[in-house]
């Protein structure tokens, strides 16, 4: 029997994978309810590939947006970079798609079997017991028994905090908004994801859905920082006022109390992932920036290796496997990010910045995103 805190994307995607390889398991989620929250998220190849395993990738393409091409521009939509996502239709089957973060939850939930999903249950804590099981104590006074405990409990991992207290997150100096704006994008931008830099900003978008845009808004700040809900969307229309006239329509297109703000953290590297029968996976484990779009695909990578190793060997403790399998690439994203970060914020040099990216041959970028799209 496998225990899984947490039912976000890595939570649920690990309960799906871990129904496909047949293995017993429960879901255990703080919230008393699931609701839609979020906004959007960019679902990379990589994620889409492991979905399709699962056998749900049309309806996720269905509800989705498929972009053709990713687009990194000045702020005034001059380009810095563009990448034709096309080849990797072919050599993948599919290419990046970008869903709200309620759809693609409610669309895991629903393969999900009732039954297997327990609201309310925050983690209190757990003790591993002399005859190897675990037993798993929540904070409304109830616990379970199990054999194998994952957490999947995001950034903030309690089962982190218990099994390496000594892990720490870290703040990477900037914080982002995230909306969905009533607007339809122009045609030359309709099948893009976009990034524009400025000096120390950036504004990225895309097409979510007929009539509807994601966007997402990031500025060096110091961490927490809040916003009142009356002055959120003038202060940003202000930040970005500079940028393309389609930066700020979109922005004023977007109710304000539907605004998310929240600081950009990380996890720092740690050399395990696993202690035993205790297991993290995505953000508990290699939390990352979000400036490479793959925190929720590296956290469903996770989640199909361990489906994989399962299937072959049901009855085996595969954490150190898993661990094997996943740890450099998991971890490459969480350092490349982290520098993507610093390197899209730079308040001097962008001048510098901007030729050299402009410089990289198509083969060498297209090259770097097959090694990040290929599922091992």
């Amino acid at each position: 029997m496998y225990t899984i805190i947490g039912a976000g994307i890595g939570g649920l995607a690990t309960a799906l994978a871990l129904e496909k390889a047949g293995v017993e398991y429960e879901v255990y989620e703080r919230a008393e309810e699931i609701r839609a929250v979020g906004a959007g998220i960019w679902l990379a190849p990589n994620a889409l590939q492991v979905i399709d395993w699962l056998g749900f990738l049309p309806e996720i393409q269905h509800a989705g947006w498929t972009m053709n091409g990713i687009f990194i521009g000045k702020q005034d939509l001059s380009p810095i970079s563009a990448i034709d996502l096309s080849p990797f239709k072919e050599t993948f089957g599919c290419t990046t798609v970008a869903i709200h973060r309620a759809n693609l939850q409610a669309l895991m939930l629903g393969r999900l079997p009732k039954g297997k999903l327990h609201l309310g249950k925050a983690l209190l804590g757990y003790e591993e017991e002399n005859d190897g099981g675990i037993t798993v104590n929540f904070a409304d006074g109830t616990s379970t028994q199990t054999d194998y405990l994952i957490g999947a409990d995001g950034i903030n991992s309690a089962v982190r905090k218990q099994l390496f207290p000594e892990s720490r997150t870290r703040y990477a100096g900037q914080t982002c908004w995230r909306g969905v704006s009533d607007i339809s994008l122009p045609e030359e931008l309709l099948t893009k994801g976009v990034e524009l830099w400025g000096k120390g900003v950036r504004f990225g978008l895309s097409t979510l859905s007929p009539g509807k845009t994601y966007w997402f808004a990031v500025a060096n700040r110091p961490a927490g920082g809040r916003d009142l809900v009356d002055d959120v969307r003038p202060e940003l229309e202000s930040l970005f006022s500079d940028f393309a006239p389609i930066i700020t329509e979109v922005i004023s297109k977007t109710p304000p109390e539907a605004i998310i703000r929240g600081d950009l953290n990380d996890l720092q590297p740690m050399r395990n992932w696993y202690k035993g029968k205790v297991c993290l996976i995505g953000d508990a484990g290699h939390a990352t920036t979000p400036n490479m779009g793959q925190g929720g695909a590296q956290a469903i990578e996770d989640a199909y290796c361990l489906g994989r190793l399962l299937e072959r060997n049901p009855e085996a403790n595969v954490f150190a496997d898993f661990q094997k399998l996943r740890y450099k690439k998991a971890i490459g994203v969480v350092k490349q990010s982290r520098l993507l970060g610093k390197i899209a914020h730079l308040k001097v040099g962008r001048g510098l910045r901007d030729f050299v990216l402009g410089q990289v041959p198509a083969s060498v970028a297209a090259k770097q995103m097959k090694a990040l799209y290929t599922v091992g």
